[in-house]
């Protein structure tokens, strides 16, 4: 158990190198005999790809063996991507009953749970794990409650748009999509749904392209997409070629766009392989090779025409 604990501990330690996530608090119930009732006070970070780290404060308050137990631990999650979701998560702690004995108790735990995002920047999580705790028969189910408080890192949509990028427009502003959103009829409630979506993603310009990113030190195109509607309560595949298969099609053709449709892209006549987000004005945010920036859907622009000749469709997630 001390080897395991060692290789989490050097793992999480290499968290900050990456985006850092947040602090979170967990409340759970321990179903042992004794039972018990934990609480966690951690910081989570994203490690690579599907893979996080959090290391927390962990304190026990039971009447039994374990009794007011004081320690701290390390967690290892994969699949928890920011959008609402199914995640695994093990991890390991250890701490000094405070009671009088002061014995030390090490446990190691593993199980499911499922995080949603009920605000933007604020996620909340439902925990089950088995529970193995010693020295002595200290084993069983753990259910918990986590709220997590969101800080992964934002550039702001007002800095310079990376080279390749089409730049030749400012990024649009809240009241111009609005203004869109309403010349199309969309209902005030949907299109402040939509705008919120909107901003997201320009919230991000400029971040680094990286090839199976999420949010934490680069974006792929689906990536940047999953994040933008996730943060905003709506869940969505993480393939481009699954997101072009999402909501209602909407026809190719620029003056059927809304801001928020996700605009579905291939070469000579494939599979979807890349996809954008429309903005408004035939402009769209998108990650490519050079990191999120924003592209002009047009064949007259010079750098848009690239991305109009491979345009193919367009899916609209909220109506």
């Amino acid at each position: 158990m001390r080897t395991l604990a060692a290789v989490l501990l050097v793992l999480a330690l290499g968290a900050p190198r990456a985006q850092a996530q947040g602090a979170g608090f967990q409340f759970g119930y321990l179903w042992t005999d004794p039972s018990g009732l934990t609480y966690r006070l951690g910081w989570t970070s994203k490690l690579s790809g599907p893979l996080g780290a959090e290391i927390h404060g962990v304190h026990v308050n039971s009447s039994g063996p374990l009794g007011n137990l004081w320690g701290g631990g390390v967690d290892l999650s994969l699949f928890r991507s920011g959008s609402p979701g199914v995640y695994l998560v093990g991890g390991v702690e250890g701490g000094y009953n405070a009671a009088g004995n002061e014995t030390f108790r090490g446990s190691w735990s593993a199980g499911l749970g499922y995080e949603f995002f009920p605000l933007r920047g604020l996620s909340l999580s439902l925990e089950g794990r088995y529970r193995v705790t010693g020295p002595g028969s200290y084993d069983g189910i753990e259910l918990g409650t986590r709220l997590g408080l969101d800080r992964r890192s934002r550039r702001s949509s007002g800095g310079s748009q990376p080279s390749g990028s089409s730049g030749t427009s400012a990024a649009p502003t809240r009241e111009s999509v609005n203004a869109s959103l309403a010349s199309a009829g969309t209902a005030p409630a949907t299109s402040a749904r939509i705008g919120d979506v909107v901003q997201t993603a320009l919230d991000v310009m400029g971040t680094p392209y990286r090839w199976g990113g999420e949010g934490d030190g680069g974006f792929d195109c689906s990536g940047l997409i999953q994040y933008a509607y996730g943060a905003n309560g709506v869940t969505l595949p993480r393939r481009s070629v699954d997101q072009a298969r999402q909501g209602k099609p909407v026809a190719r053709d620029a003056g059927s766009l809304r801001p928020g449709d996700i605009l579905t892209f291939a070469d000579d006549g494939n599979r979807v392989s890349h996809v954008g987000l429309y903005v408004g004005s035939r402009k769209f945010i998108h990650s490519a090779s050079t990191g999120v920036q924003l592209s002009v859907l047009s064949d007259d622009d010079v750098s848009g025409r690239w991305w109009y000749r491979r345009w193919v469709g367009a899916r609209r997630i909220l109506d």
